[in-house]
């Protein structure tokens, strides 16, 4: 038995499964959009939400050199490598004005170094003296140090006398004149030393940083500045509050800037009240629209054909856009549908990977992978995907919710009252439950996907509910047993001898549907297994 891959195999095994490990020209080339890019690219603060390998630094990266293209300044900055140790770790030992502080300034640090390359590799802005004064400016303004503690003063005085009396007498007769002088004088030093005994810590002025931002961005005339914010959620959440309120007395209001901010929703806190009751940080709606979200463009349950011609362009646009040129796949897939032909065994097997991957790229190109090198030398079949899929679950999710035993639980809980009990892959959930942090830790693990939201039902006025299904990875070993799922909705009663009848699309009417609906409150109030 052969252990090598076959040229497709082994490109999908060699694709790279994050954007960071990309050049910025393959960024662009091996970019699918799916409906984000027209939206991001509006001049407006946006947040991009999107939970993690959906895509967003991604659409980031591509959306930086598309604003070169145009003709402005992109500013890409990954907020997990802004701060410091003691600023983000520290936790209670140190204020978080003072580790919101200290963020800042590294921030505006990494961005005065950003413009400064922008302007190095530019043949227009390196000619633009005023630019460079107006950058110097800006490092000035969060250059303040305040000392806070005790300062010591004492005076050492010295004093020196010197005596000098002048005189002066001449003596002579028709003789050689002689002559007689002296000097009597006094001097006087005092000396004085300060000693300051306290702790340092920065000072910042809100109003002397966007002045000097204001005319730096004066200088750059009719060309504005992207500044893309992405990893938000890697800053501790007691510290976001405060750069968002930076944001908006220091940024959003400046013409010619436009900021976009990359988050997890799960995992933002933008606003916070101060012990004195003041509210501090970004305002969704009003400061800052927070209408894109990764997650839900990445949702294809309602098209499939649009899945498939997603993945299928994913692919191809990795494997040969992005990658050697030298390839032997290049030859071999000239393309998307050329993918699937050569590199599966039939279009089940593909359209089962686009399956396993819930909409989500990233776990797309892992699933992928694996199944390559099972597949070895062959195609990738239905049981290689399979079998990737189940790996790529426990490998990855599962393993995120170890540490989390609660939550790990509720999904046990879950598959059993629907996957086990109801032969169903999806579930209701009511919005009033949407935000049980259990729950929320299970979909930001990928376990579970939203493939609607804001759903409401003629018999329930004022109730909505979430569509939920359960990841593939989560039931795909029970596929071959009688606890296979059979469709995405339960409906009719729970009646064990009927055949059980499945929906796709939520009825209006909630009755027709009642065995879908899963309540958090029951688990919580349950004894389940541990």
């Amino acid at each position: 038995m052969t252990t090598g891959l076959s040229p497709m195999n082994r490109a999908l095994n060699l694709v790279p499964k994050r954007a960071e490990s990309r050049q910025t020209e393959q960024l662009r080339d091996t970019f699918v959009d799916s409906g984000v890019a027209i939206v991001l690219e509006s001049v407006d603060h946006q947040v991009l939400y999107g939970r993690r390998g959906t895509g967003k630094t991604h659409a980031f990266r591509y959306l930086a050199t598309e604003v070169k293209r145009n003709g402005d300044i992109a500013v890409y900055l990954d907020l997990r490598t802004v701060g410091s140790p003691e600023g983000l770790f520290l936790g209670e030992e140190v204020k978080p004005t003072e580790r919101a502080s200290r963020l800042l300034v590294d921030l505006l640090n990494q961005f005065h170094d950003a413009l400064m390359s922008e302007a190095l590799e530019d043949d227009e802005l390196i000619e633009n003296t005023h630019l460079v004064a107006k950058l110097d400016q800006l490092l000035d303004s969060i250059s303040t140090v305040r000392v806070s503690g005790e300062v010591e003063v004492s005076k050492e005085g010295e004093k020196t006398e010197t005596d000098r009396s002048s005189f002066a007498a001449k003596l002579g007769f028709k003789a050689p004149e002689l002559e007689i002088s002296g000097e009597a004088g006094t001097e006087k030093r005092k000396l004085t030393t300060e000693t300051r005994r306290g702790t340092e810590s920065i000072s910042l002025n809100f109003s002397d940083i966007a002045r000097a931002l204001r005319e730096l961005f004066n200088t750059l005339h009719s060309r504005r500045v992207w500044l893309l914010l992405d990893e938000w959620s890697s800053v501790p959440g007691d510290i976001q509050p405060h750069l968002g309120e930076f944001l908006v007395r220091c940024l959003l209001p400046l013409q010619g800037l436009t900021v976009k901010v990359a988050a997890i929703e799960q995992q933002t806190n933008f606003r916070a009240a101060l012990p004195s009751g003041q509210m501090i940080g970004l305002e969704l709606g009003a400061d800052i629209a927070a209408n894109v979200s990764l997650d839900e463009f990445m949702v294809f349950e309602e098209n499939r054909e649009r899945s498939r011609e997603f993945f299928k362009s994913l692919f191809f646009n990795h494997l040969i856009r992005g990658g050697p040129l030298n390839s032997p796949i290049v030859h071999i897939a000239t393309t998307p549908q050329g993918i699937v032909r050569h590199g599966f065994t039939d279009s089940r097997a593909f359209d089962e990977l686009v399956r396993a991957a819930e909409g989500v790229p990233r776990d797309a190109l892992n699933i992928a992978s694996k199944a390559a090198v099972r597949a070895a030398m062959q195609r990738i079949s239905v049981h290689d995907v399979r079998a990737a899929g189940r790996g790529w679950f426990q490998s990855d999710k599962e393993a995120a919710l170890r540490s989390r035993e609660e939550a790990s639980r509720l999904l046990n809980w879950i598959i059993d009252k629907v996957i086990r009990e109801r032969r169903a892959r999806g579930f209701l959930v009511n919005q009033k439950q949407a935000n049980n942090p259990l729950l929320l830790s299970l979909f930001d693990a990928r376990v579970l996907h939203v493939v609607r939201r804001g759903y409401s039902a003629q018999d329930e006025p004022g109730e909505r509910y979430d569509v939920y299904v359960i990841d593939y990875g989560a039931y795909v070993d029970l596929m071959q047993t009688r606890y296979a799922p059979q469709g995405m909705l339960p409906i009719g009663d729970d009646n064990e001898d009927e055949e059980p009848q499945f929906v796709d699309v939520p009825t209006q009417d909630l009755r027709a549907i009642r065995r879908a609906v899963l309540d958090i409150d029951v688990f919580l109030g349950s004894q389940y297994p541990r």
